[in-house]
């Protein structure tokens, strides 16, 4: 991080940008705040993306949201004493990826963790309680609060369920602005497409990844420049605030000139393919999560229906028999 920020021409390519760089706060140490000090004096607005030193992971979430307090309180702390300055607080709401990662070779053991998880919901009402009171003290000491989340919320708020909250423990909190990551480069040949098909639902739009040495094979590999620019270009007609994810890929891959110099107003081609695509994941996604989240209801529906066509069938019967 020092290095990144040493570089005068990232320092004035963000100036010139007029760009806000959203920092993760991993540790309270006096190198990052001397970091933010540069960024404050070089009048570049930092945003402080708070995260958890907890094992489940730097997330938060309904596991780990007990532990949110303390690391607020102790951010508020490290921030007084290096007079340090941020133009908002940023939380990354997202599931507790360690226990999922530390139960992937134990199926049995994941398939309860997560039926369990899906019925309690004392666990998600604490959490919702407790996020929701973080976020009105952080916005108390006069920050605007943004929260980082999954794509998936919009599709759950469309089909009026909370399944995959509670399967996965990210809390649907608000504060002043919600961005939506759509990392494309996890969703190729779709790509641009899905972020078409879920913008209008978005306040702001994080695009990604420009960075990282992916799995062999694995087709998740960092977006380059023509990806990237569709993204962007995409998220531009939606949202008044789009992120990148991050800025090391965009310093590594020169993105930054080009975006000094990008049309804003250039059109995207996307494929019909792409976008016929996007919309059945979506609506695909959205009916599973739809009857899985009521499929008691259905089963009893379904058996009373059952039982119907059997009375109407004895009933029948009896008639004929009676007629003979």
């Amino acid at each position: 991080m020092q290095a990144l920020f040493a570089d005068p021409a990232t320092v004035a390519a963000l100036r010139a940008l007029h760009a806000e760089v959203a920092l993760g706060i991993a540790d309270f140490s006096p190198q990052r705040a001397q970091v933010v000090r540069f960024l404050n004096q070089q009048q570049i607005p930092v945003i402080a993306c708070l995260t958890l030193l907890t094992k489940g992971g730097p997330y938060f979430n309904a596991d780990d949201a007990d532990e949110a307090p303390a690391q607020f309180a102790a951010f508020e702390k490290w921030t007084r004493e290096n007079g340090l300055r941020w133009v908002a607080v940023g939380l990354d709401i997202e599931p507790n990826f360690a226990e999922l990662a530390a139960l992937r070779n134990h199926p049995w053991r994941l398939i309860t963790t997560l039926l369990r998880n899906s019925f309690d919901s004392k666990r998600m009402e604490r959490a919702q309680e407790v996020l929701s009171a973080l976020v009105g003290q952080i916005q108390s000491q006069g920050y605007p609060v943004e929260t980082y989340t999954l794509p998936y919320g919009p599709v759950e708020r469309m089909f009026h369920t909370t399944l995959l909250d509670r399967l996965l423990g990210t809390v649907d909190v608000r504060g002043n602005e919600d961005d939506l990551m759509i990392y494309t480069s996890y969703a190729r040949p779709i790509g641009s497409a899905i972020i078409l098909e879920l913008g209008p639902y978005a306040e702001g739009i994080i695009v990604g990844v420009t960075d990282g040495l992916p799995p062999a094979g694995s087709g998740y590999g960092p977006l380059d420049w023509n990806e990237f620019s569709s993204d962007l270009l995409v998220a531009g007609h939606f949202a008044h605030h789009i992120g990148v994810f991050n800025l090391d890929g965009c310093v590594r891959q020169g993105f930054l000139p080009r975006l000094e110099n990008m049309d804003w107003g250039a059109s995207v081609a996307i494929p019909e393919a792409s976008v016929s695509r996007a919309k059945r994941h979506v609506l695909a996604l959205g009916i599973a999560l739809w009857i899985a989240s009521n499929l008691l209801y259905i089963s009893a529906a379904a058996l009373l229906m059952m039982i119907l066509l059997f009375w109407r069938w004895r009933a029948r019967r009896h008639k004929l028999r009676l007629a003979g």
